[in-house]
């Protein structure tokens, strides 16, 4: 599949606030961000508070203007840019930038009188599910309704590009799957989806790409899959060494069972030695080692309760980065 033409790139950006003058001096927030987000696809941008994700996400609309570095929004410099560039993007505005006394519908309809051609009204409140509180004042809607307008509201204008900012926060499971059906839709439309969400899970389902932010620095970026690999143990393996295998122990394994084990185990979840404790392989490298653990199962004659394996996970990709 041919690879889809860029509708963002951040190349070297940094932001600072202060003043060299001061006593205080300058504070960079960004440190030299890259970044590109491609059409069609959906490209997450993760990172622990502070990290720098708002400032990222309000240089690439054009907000702020970077201190150092270019930004290129669907070709242009979003800072500069006038009407004709703001027409072809969507922001989603966070609960706090809607307007508390009108209705939905009376606020999506002024919405779409902005554009020349918006997408149905009726339409989009039927796959969000918004009908039953269209007139609804949105000052008396729940946290997840409020979600869903911000979200038509950013989608009205059929936009080339849309900035969604925790999209299905506060939404009940069924609403947060309507909405991930909702931007498997987009990106089938060829839109450039940019995301950031705290759901991890979530990031991983929806993501073609994605960038962990770490103190105004990108620190890791690539596929999920590409993420989730690890490197495996030994030249020339071939195995999945993104797959880790863990058993629960019928009993407590002593210190010289464990130096024994044919492959490296650890207790996983922090849980001490001791009969229901669950062990973790960080890798295997093939069918091979399953054969030599059960050998060693049968060796110290130990049953274990449960055997399962485990695809390493965004989540601890996040982890590893939060804590390094």
């Amino acid at each position: 599949m041919p690879q889809q033409p860029p509708c963002l790139t951040l190349r070297h950006v940094r932001y600072a606030v202060g003043s060299a003058r001061s006593s205080r001096g300058l504070t960079e927030i960004l440190r030299g961000v890259d970044l590109t987000a491609r059409s069609g696809e959906v490209t997450v941008l993760l990172g622990p508070n502070g990290a720098g994700k708002t400032t990222t996400l309000s240089c690439a609309q054009g907000l702020l203007h970077p201190s150092q570095g270019t930004v290129q929004l669907l070709g242009q410099d979003p800072f500069r840019a006038g009407a004709d560039l703001r027409a072809r993007v969507g922001v989603m505005l966070q609960e706090g930038g809607l307007p508390q006394s009108v209705s939905p519908r009376a606020l999506l309809k002024h919405v779409a009188s902005l554009h020349r051609s918006p997408w149905p009204l009726s339409d989009l409140a039927q796959r969000l599910d918004m009908e039953s509180f269209l007139n609804t004042s949105i000052r008396r809607l729940s946290g997840g309704q409020k979600q869903r307008v911000a979200l038509a509201a950013s989608l009205l204008g059929r936009p080339e590009v849309v900035f969604l900012d925790e999209p299905t926060a506060g939404l009940d499971p069924q609403s947060r799957q309507t909405v991930f059906e909702l931007i498997g839709e987009l990106r089938e439309m060829g839109m450039g989806i940019i995301l950031t969400t705290h759901l991890l899970e979530e990031a991983q389902k929806l993501a073609d790409s994605v960038f962990i932010l770490k103190d105004g620095a990108i620190v890791r970026h690539g596929t999920v899959a590409e993420l989730t690999r690890t490197a495996a143990d030994g030249p020339g393996v071939s195995a999945d060494p993104s797959r880790r295998m863990v058993f629960t122990a019928s009993r407590t394994l002593t210190r010289d069972e464990i130096a024994g084990a044919p492959v490296a185990i650890e207790l996983d979840g922090g849980v001490g030695n001791g009969p229901g404790a669950a062990w973790m392989t960080p890798g295997l490298s093939g069918p091979g080692q399953l054969r030599e653990l059960a050998a060693w199962w049968e060796q110290i004659d130990m049953m274990p309760v449960e055997v399962r394996m485990e695809a390493r996970t965004l989540e601890d990709v996040f982890w590893e980065v939060s804590v390094s």
